[in-house]
């Protein structure tokens, strides 16, 4: 069975004439590009390409966090996934995340972190997906612009917009954005993350030997780098915006041509004839003759009113009381005569 050995990389960083090996200035950083909105079914979304990265990011949340016991009731939580896809370098990359993963995930989660109010989302959660489509150096770092965008597509609130680059070591000088062979060949790189509002650090790592002095020229570098991709990173944001607005002008002009138009009636001016003598006598005929052929208008004929109805009242039905009542009396005055009868008078 063969044995692969790498070969070994060329030492080589600067041309002849004192540039580096594509052209570049010791202060110049790598070809920078990115769009937002590119994933549709996610809150956030954005594409960078520096250099040679190729870098997708979503944001999707805030929403419910699984499992619940991590949930935070003062504040929300934030997660990043950084992964690589296996076509993404020369040697396929298992798909399942490694330990350099989960590191760099958990570095710019980080990074992020200061700049975002996440006070605003108790018992919730925001989760940001990097992939890594095409690597050549600096992946962090880019990952960390890309996320930023995502997280200001998505309509998070954050205190400032952030960018990732790197500044480093090579032959004895002091480069800024370092590509694949710099950072595999070089004697330091030092990536960090700059909070473009205040211009602060919020992320430095640090890995080779460097004096104080290419520190300092270093981190000048670095913020002079980040404000070139800072504008970008504006300008992307804004794009966006002049897009949605020029579709809703050519919506608001479809719809005014397909709407059915208002019929704007003009009052007639009035006719100048000129009228004879003779004519005034046969223009007065007609109307004669149509006042005649009028009908006459018939008063109305008021109904007339029929007379109330009077209802006939019946005798009183007599109650039980003035039944008994009355028997009694004719009792009384027939037993009357009879006991007179017995005395022996007669009734006067």
């Amino acid at each position: 069975m063969p044995v692969l050995v790498p070969e070994p990389h060329d030492p080589i960083c600067f041309r002849k004439d004192g540039k580096r090996l594509d052209g570049r200035d010791v202060d110049e950083p790598r070809p920078f590009s990115c769009e937002v909105g590119v994933i549709k079914n996610a809150q956030g979304s954005a594409v960078v390409r520096h250099g040679g990265n190729i870098i997708y990011a979503a944001v999707y949340g805030p929403r419910e966090v699984h499992p619940r016991h991590l949930a935070k009731p003062d504040r929300g939580i934030l997660r990043v996934y950084y992964r690589m896809s296996t076509f993404s370098v020369h040697d396929r990359k298992s798909p399942a995340p490694n330990r350099r993963d989960n590191e760099i995930s958990k570095v710019i989660r980080e990074a992020i972190e200061p700049v975002l109010f996440l006070e605003a989302y108790p018992d919730s959660q925001i989760e940001v997906f990097i992939q890594i489509m095409a690597a050549d150096g600096g992946t962090r770092c880019a990952s960390t612009t890309a996320a930023s965008l995502a997280l200001a597509d998505a309509g998070i609130p954050m205190r400032s917009m952030i960018v990732g680059i790197a500044a480093g070591k090579a032959q004895d000088k002091v480069i800024l954005d370092l590509g694949d062979k710099e950072d595999k060949v070089g004697q330091a790189d030092v990536p960090a993350v700059v909070v473009m509002k205040d211009k602060t650090i919020s992320l430095l790592q640090f890995d080779g030997e460097m004096s104080i002095e290419e520190m300092e020229l270093g981190f000048k570098y670095i913020l002079k780098g980040a404000e070139v991709i800072y504008q970008k990173q504006l300008e992307a944001l804004k794009g966006k915006y002049k897009v949605i607005q020029s579709n809703a002008e050519k919506e608001s002009k479809e719809y005014q041509k397909l709407a059915p138009k208002k019929s704007e009636d003009k009052p007639l001016a009035p006719s100048k004839t000129v009228i004879s003598e003779d004519n005034k006598e046969e223009s007065k005929k007609p109307k004669e003759e149509e006042k005649s052929q009028k009908p006459k208008k018939e008063p109305k004929k008021e109904p007339k009113k029929e007379p109330k109805k009077e209802i006939k009242k019946g005798p009183k039905k007599s109650t039980k009381k003035e039944t008994k009542k009355a028997s009694k009396k004719k009792n009384i005055e027939e037993n009357a005569p009879k006991k007179e009868n017995e005395k022996g008078g007669t009734p006067k």
